[in-house]
């Protein structure tokens, strides 16, 4: 199978920033993790980041008009707390979008125990630092089984 992971906001200063909340680990070897677990088990995982709304948002657009991916694992960031854009976008395809977060967000601050997007993902995965990525890959792999 094939699956896109999108990583948003501030998610390019993993391993620079909070290193007590995400790990020292950079989002380059982070990637290099999962696509390594990817490989192994006869799946591909390409990688996206940005920082800009409008940009994640249509490259969930492009994901669905290529149809080019099996699965796609997002961690917003913080535009998990309010971004409806991103909601619709998820909501307007139909490729199973699986929601991640490397830090328990339900441990963080109250706003970061909300996400609007968990609505229309097909589950959530949280607090593992890079193994939500490998946990969100499984849960997608059995929902594309079925």
């Amino acid at each position: 199978m094939k699956f896109l992971v999108i990583n948003g906001v501030n998610l390019n200063l993993t391993g620079k920033r909070e290193k007590g909340v995400y790990g020292s680990a950079s989002l380059d070897e982070i990637n290099e993790k999962i696509a390594a677990y990817c490989a192994a088990n006869g799946d591909q995982a390409d990688f996206y980041q940005s920082n800009i709304e409008g940009e994640l948002v249509n490259k969930l657009h492009e994901a669905f008009l290529d149809k080019a991916y099996d699965g796609i694992l997002l961690n917003a960031g913080a535009f998990t707390h309010y971004s409806y854009a991103l909601r619709d976008a998820i909501a307007a395809i139909d490729i199973p979008v699986a929601e991640v977060h490397m830090s328990n967000v339900h441990a963080r601050e109250e706003f970061r125990h909300n996400s609007v997007l968990s609505e229309v993902c097909k589950g959530v995965v949280c607090g593992f630092g890079h193994g939500s990525y490998i946990a969100a890959i499984v849960g997608l792999k059995d929902v594309l089984a079925k």
